[in-house]
């Protein structure tokens, strides 16, 4: 692996005391992923990363980022010390951002800023090489850390963003100094910490004013609130792309399959064609929000096009597996892991997704639903009001779990209504008894609900039909 740091640079980038001549090809701030070479930093979380200094050695980091010699650390051992880590990680990443001519996209939005940011690493890796976020990192340390370990030759790069309060966005925008900025969409998220979703675009908005000169501003224009981020996108003066029904990059046509998602597309007056091996009218949007980009960038689309239809969602981001139950005959059911993050937005784009889904043989559509959180006083509301979508009408059980899904509980038809738990746990014990071979069965919850122990349990059926098979004892 090429190195990301020498003991010198990032000396000078962050005007700390570099210990030994070491250098580093990674940064880690977890030593349970950390690999031999990294950097490893020593954040204060729930946890002082100081006491796992010397476990990092141990495991083969270059050196560590610190604020102090910690008391099982050698004196000679390969450290950069400095006054406070995170301000040096911040320095780090703005030396990474300084020194690299990549193109920087940076995405943000209510709902499927993940989703999309994976789908812009496919594309873009097709076309050159192209560093971006792991996981979900997208906030204070998050967004520094992915700038941080950004090797210098990097051709484009796909920077996450995300809030919990007012006031976040910004300073990450200025930090990253995106050549692009996506809004995927403003929805009822993080009420708890804004008094309306217009508050809320007001935040996402902010990432326009870290934009390069010349920027490129690509804003769903299917939203209340897209007038909000046009305007913002105006006073930075930006170039808008807006990506919906309407706007400068339209969705013609989009036709839902069992398993795909077929897209037409105007992409500034260009036809396009293109299918998602993943069906989701949400994913259109985001893939359409893909296309605008490197389009902005002007790099090949149809390259593009076609690595977006090799795009997977990721594990709990609507990812769908096969669950073996008896291999013998062949029976099985089929999971969508959709459990690590909802809003009422994603919540009904999630539903129409399982509502499109055809079960085999005598399998049923199966929702197991847990608390959307962060929703504030509407959060009751908003729960009760998921048994009016649309989609409800083809969903043949509905499992809720959580306080909030009470709401949700009392407002179903008797027919449709599953049973409740107070737990997730309580779910996952009782869940695998309910389903039937064929069964699709979504999983779907903010990722605080914990409703992944229940995708969990569906795992372990397959594990254990399959070691039933090998071990008939």
């Amino acid at each position: 692996m090429s190195v990301v740091w020498t003991a010198n640079e990032a000396a000078i980038a962050t005007g700390g005391d570099a210990r030994g001549d070491w250098s580093a090809t990674g940064v880690s701030i977890d030593t349970r992923t950390i690999r031999p070479g990294d950097l490893f930093v020593a954040l204060k979380a729930a946890r002082d990363g100081h006491e796992f200094v010397a476990q990092a050695l141990e495991k083969g980091a270059g050196a560590a980022l610190v604020s102090h010699i910690p008391e099982d650390v050698p004196a000679d051992a390969p450290l950069l010390i400095v006054p406070d880590v995170l301000t040096a990680l911040e320095a780090l990443g703005a030396a990474a951002r300084a020194r690299t001519e990549a193109k920087v996209i940076a995405v943000t939005g209510s709902v499927g800023k993940t989703t999309t940011k994976e789908m812009l690493r496919t594309a873009l890796s097709a076309i050159g090489k192209t560093h971006a976020a792991e996981a979900s990192y997208n906030n204070h340390w998050g967004v520094p850390l992915t700038l941080a370990r950004m090797p210098a030759d990097t051709e484009f790069a796909v920077i996450e963003i995300g809030m919990n309060h007012p006031g976040e966005i910004a300073p990450l925008s200025r930090l990253a100094r995106p050549h692009v900025g996506v809004i995927t969409t403003v929805a009822a998220v993080h009420l708890e910490a804004f008094e309306s979703v217009e508050g809320i675009a007001h935040e996402k908005a902010a990432i326009f004013e870290g934009l390069e000169p010349g920027g490129i501003a690509v804003i769903n224009a299917e939203i209340d609130t897209t007038s909000i981020l046009r305007a913002k996108a105006q006073d930075v003066g930006a170039r808008i792309i807006g990506v919906g029904e309407s706007g400068e990059a339209r969705l013609t046509d989009v036709t839902l399959t069992d398993i795909a998602t077929v897209v037409k597309a105007d992409l500034l007056g260009t036809d396009l064609l293109f299918k998602l091996d993943a069906p989701g009218r949400h994913l259109a949007q985001n893939a359409l929000m893909v296309l605008a980009v490197v389009d902005a960038l002007g790099r090949d689309v149809t390259r593009a096009m076609l690595a977006l239809g090799a795009w997977q969602p990721v594990d709990g981001r609507g990812r769908r597996e096969r669950i073996v139950l008896n291999e013998t005959d062949d029976q099985a059911v089929e999971l969508i892991d959709d459990a690590f993050n909802a809003s009422p937005t994603s919540m009904a784009a999630s539903l129409d997704v399982l509502a499109a889904a055809i079960p085999n043989g005598k399998g049923r559509r199966i929702a197991v639903l847990g608390d959307m959180l962060e929703l504030g006083p509407t959060g009751p509301a908003l729960h009760a009001g998921v048994a009016e979508l649309p989609a409800i009408r083809k969903i043949d059980l509905i499992c809720t779990s959580g306080p909030l899904m009470e709401h949700l509980d009392a407002a179903l038809p008797a027919e449709k209504r599953g049973p409740h738990t107070d737990s997730a746990a309580e779910m996952a014990r009782l869940l695998p008894g309910l389903l039937w071979p064929g069964d699709i069965v979504l999983i779907k919850s903010s990722k605080g609900s914990k409703l992944s122990l229940v995708v969990d349990a569906l795992r372990k059926l397959g594990q254990a039909a399959h070691q039933s098979k090998e071990d008939p004892r």
